[in-house]
C-alpha cells in the first residue's frame, strides 16, 4: 500500500452531516459533500492487511484495497476504473449500502475500520463530474433479445450487464417510473432521485429500452413476454408486507411502510398523490413498529412532514454498543447501528410486542403493547415471554408496519408460470440463476429473498451470466457466486 503507516496516523473520518435543524425542513441529501483531501486521507488508513476479509464482507467482490490506494496516491480515474470492474452502481452502494466490508474491515478487529462505503461515493462522484461516467454501448449485437420485469438495483444490474454483451434488453416496470425500490422507496435525503434518473438515462443512451406502467402479469400478460424475448428475467423484489395479525388492524392510519414512503417520493418528483388514499405524518402522533432501515426512513420522513411526535418499537432486544462474545469479528456486527435520521428526534423503544390497536369512527387512536424480556434457551436460541403486569397503552393517529417482507407477490408471472418456489415463498432457482421453467430466470429479492442493495445488484450481475451463457452457450460476463 502507499501508506503502510496510516491507518496507525489518521483515525477514521466521515463525511460532515447538515445541521439538524435545516435538514429536517427539506428531503435534500444528509451529508455534506467530502473535500477530496480528505477521502484520500482515508484511504491512506487502509491495511497491506494480506488478506483482505473486506472481500468477504463485500457480496460484489469489490476490490476494495485497490482502490483505497489508487485514491491515496490521487489516480482517482484508475479507482473508478477498479471501482466499476465489480460493481455497475457505486452511486447507490456508495450511500445506501450497510457496508458488510466495513464490518469485515481488519481495522475492525481492535480500531475503527476504513471508511469504505464513503471513499466509494466520492469515487464514483469525482468520475460524473469528470466526464469518466458514461454511455457505453456495445460494439456488435447478437441478435438476442431479454425482457427484464423490474427496475430495481437487481433488474437495473441484470439488463446493463446483457446489455454489455450485446443482447437488446428492455426492462419492465409496473411503476410510472424507473427505478424500483431506489425510485420509489428510499427517501430523497438519502438517495436523491435525480442521481437514480442520471444513470437510467445513461443506460438509455446505452441501447437499453425502459417501459413504464406495465404490470406484468396484469395489464401486460407473461405469456406476451415469452412469445416476445428469447429469455425473461424476474426481479420484481420481495414485496409482500410482513403483516401484524392483531385486533384492531384493520383501522384506518395503520399502514404498511411501503404504503407510505413511496407517497413522498412521488410528490418530490412532481407527481399527483390521491387525496383520499394519501397518507401523511403532518401534525401526528406517529408509531413505527420495526427498528431496521425501513422504520429509519419512516422516521426521517415523518421528521419533515412535519410529526407532531414519532417513537420508534422494535420487538427485539436493544442491540449492545460492542460486539458480544457470540459475534466476533468479520461475523455482521450485531451492535446498536442508528441512522442519521436518529439523531434528528423521536424515541427509540425495545423489546416491545404490540398486542392490538383500538380506535373510534374507524379510525386508529390508540396502540397496545406489552414489554418483553428475552432470554437464551438450553440450544443457544432467543426466545421472548411478556413482562408480568407491563402491558401499557400509547396514543396515536398514524401507525407504520416497517417489519420487513415475506416473499415475492405469487399472483403475477410467478403464479402463472408455475414457477417452483423454496421453503420460504421466494422463487427457487439453480446456480445460473434460471427458474424451474427454462429460459425464465429470476435475481435479486424475488429468489433470494429480502436482502441489501449490494446483494441485488450482485444478483442482477449473477443472473446476466447465466442468461448470457444460456443465449450463446458460453459467456464472458463474470460469474458472481451469491
Amino acid at each position: 500500500m502507499g501508506k503502510t503507516t496510516g491507518f496507525m496516523e489518521f483515525e477514521r473520518g466521515l463525511p460532515s452531516r447538515r445541521p439538524v435543524q435545516d435538514r429536517i425542513h427539506d428531503y435534500l441529501e444528509v451529508y455534506e459533500k467530502w473535500p477530496l483531501e480528505q477521502v484520500q486521507q482515508q484511504g491512506a488508513r487502509c491495511m497491506d492487511c494480506g488478506v483482505p476479509f473486506c472481500h468477504q464482507g463485500c457480496p460484489l467482490g469489490n476490490l476494495i484495497p485497490e482502490w483505497n490506494d489508487l485514491v491515496y496516491r490521487g489516480r482517482w480515474e484508475d479507482a473508478l476504473h477498479r471501482l466499476l470492474a465489480t460493481n455497475n452502481f457505486p452511486e447507490f452502494t456508495g450511500r445506501i449500502c450497510p457496508a458488510p466490508c466495513e464490518v469485515s474491515c481488519t481495522l475492525a478487529i481492535n480500531d475503527d475500520p476504513v471508511t469504505i462505503e464513503f471513499i466509494e461515493k466520492a469515487i464514483s462522484e469525482r468520475g460524473f463530474a469528470e466526464g469518466w461516467i458514461k454511455p457505453e454501448p456495445p460494439s456488435s449485437r447478437t441478435g438476442k433479445s431479454v425482457a427484464v420485469v423490474g427496475s430495481g438495483p437487481a433488474g437495473l444490474a441484470a439488463a446493463q450487464q446483457l446489455n454489455r454483451a450485446g443482447h437488446r434488453v428492455t426492462v419492465y416496470e409496473r411503476d410510472p417510473l424507473i427505478g424500483g425500490l431506489l425510485r420509489l422507496g428510499i427517501p430523497d435525503f438519502k438517495l436523491p432521485k435525480p442521481l437514480v434518473q442520471r444513470r437510467v438515462d445513461i443506460m438509455a443512451e446505452e441501447g437499453i429500452q425502459f417501459v413504464t406502467d406495465a404490470h406484468v402479469g396484469h395489464n401486460l400478460p407473461v405469456q406476451d413476454l415469452l412469445d416476445k424475448y428469447d429469455a425473461l428475467c424476474l426481479c420484481g423484489g420481495s414485496t409482500v408486507s410482513r403483516d401484524l395479525p392483531v385486533p384492531g388492524r384493520d383501522l384506518d392510519g395503520v399502514y404498511f411502510a411501503m404504503e407510505y414512503l413511496p407517497q413522498q417520493n412521488l410528490r418530490g418528483e412532481g407527481l399527483c398523490v390521491d387525496p383520499e388514499t394519501s397518507i401523511t405524518a403532518q401534525g401526528k402522533r406517529v408509531i413505527i413498529l420495526g427498528g431496521g432501515d425501513t422504520g429509519a426512513d419512516c422516521l426521517g420522513t415523518a421528521h419533515r412532514q412535519g410529526a407532531l411526535s414519532v417513537q420508534q418499537f422494535e420487538l427485539l432486544p436493544e442491540p449492545p454498543l460492542d460486539r458480544a462474545e457470540d459475534n466476533p469479528w468479520p461475523q455482521w456486527s450485531r451492535v446498536l447501528h442508528p441512522s442519521a435520521a436518529h439523531e434528528e428526534g423521536g424515541e427509540s423503544d425495545y423489546a416491545i410486542s404490540t398486542t392490538a390497536f383500538s380506535g373510534g369512527d374507524g379510525r386508529v387512536q390508540a396502540l397496545h403493547a406489552a414489554r418483553l424480556d428475552w432470554a437464551t434457551d438450553e440450544n443457544g436460541r432467543m426466545t421472548m415471554e411478556p413482562r408480568p403486569g407491563a402491558e401499557f397503552t400509547v396514543e396515536c393517529d398514524l401507525v407504520l408496519l416497517a417489519m420487513g417482507f415475506l416473499h415475492p407477490d405469487h399472483d403475477g408471472p410467478v403464479g402463472q408460470l408455475g414457477l417452483e418456489l423454496d421453503g420460504r415463498g421466494n422463487v427457487k432457482v439453480d446456480r445460473m440463476k434460471m427458474t424451474s421453467r427454462p429460459g425464465v430466470f429470476a435475481a435479486g429479492d424475488m429468489a433470494r429473498g429480502q436482502s441489501l442493495v449490494v446483494w441485488a445488484i450482485a444478483e442482477g450481475r449473477a443472473a446476466a451470466h447465466g442468461i448470457d451463457k444460456f443465449l450463446m452457450g458460453r459467456t464472458t460476463l463474470p460469474y458472481v457466486r451469491t
